[in-house]
């Protein structure tokens, strides 16, 4: 069996891959990747039998991944971590998954009921998660001052963070301040229609009128928003891969 790892996170994926090779099991790891775009890549020039595949990549989302190989025959063992927001979307749809960091009896266990799971049914579980994911993902509660305050993601311009606060932007120009930095949303937020371009902004992607090539991106309501140079590439990809959706 030829097996992908998929994860953003080097010393999971060697942790794997040497719980792997002590293995009584006929596993060949043929690559690891990080991000969505080299996961995509070496999918389709090695062909593995199972991928091991993260929820949150450096440019996505693991379900981002799958839309792009979703002709491919492969099945998938999730990794993920207990606080993950796609975690209980997880048990719903009886998808295998292994949490970080990984055990190695759990990970016997996963592998026995993957190798017994039809790859069609296991598809359907996949897509079960999804809609339960993208469901989840239509509306945000915040925590405020006096209040839980509702906030429906497609209304969402913008999120922006400051000294472990963060402002939420809405399209009616409402704003709501959260006594949270942004990677307490970010999870969330990513799997949807937003990037983290820059580390104090999440943008939604529906909202994005150009981008300039210098590194700032253009809201429809004129707002500007730097992208950092170290995201730069993933934004692109994931906002070209948005496009074509």
């Amino acid at each position: 069996m030829k097996a992908l790892i998929v994860e953003d996170k080097e010393n999971i994926r060697k942790g794997l891959i040497h719980i792997l090779a002590s293995l009584d099991k006929d596993i060949t790891v043929v690559g690891e990747c990080e991000s969505v775009k080299d996961a995509v890549i070496v999918t389709k020039a090695c062909k593995p039998d199972l991928i091991f595949l993260d929820i949150n990549l450096t440019d996505g989302t693991g379900f981002d991944f799958l839309k792009q190989t979703d002709d491919l025959k492969f099945k998938v063992i999730f990794i993920t971590a207990y606080e993950e927001y796609a975690l209980q979307a997880l048990k719903i749809g009886a998808v295998d998954y292994l949490l970080k960091p990984v055990d190695i009896d759990e990970l016997k266990v996963a592998l026995e009921k993957i190798e017994a799971l039809p790859l069609e049914v296991q598809k359907q579980q996949i897509k079960k998660v999804q809609n339960a994911i993208n469901n989840e993902g239509e509306t945000l509660i915040l925590s405020l001052q006096d209040s839980f305050q509702v906030i429906h993601l497609q209304n969402l311009m913008y999120c922006e963070s400051d000294k472990g606060y963060t402002t939420f932007y809405l399209e009616d120009g409402k704003k709501h301040l959260a006594s949270k930095p942004i990677k307490e949303f970010e999870e969330q937020l990513i799997a949807g229609t937003f990037i983290r371009p820059h580390q104090s902004f999440m943008v939604n992607l529906q909202f994005i009128d150009k981008y300039d090539k210098s590194g700032t991106i253009y809201l429809k309501n004129g707002k500007r928003i730097p992208v950092s140079t170290r995201k730069k590439e993933g934004f692109l990809n994931r906002l070209f891969g948005w496009n074509r959706e």
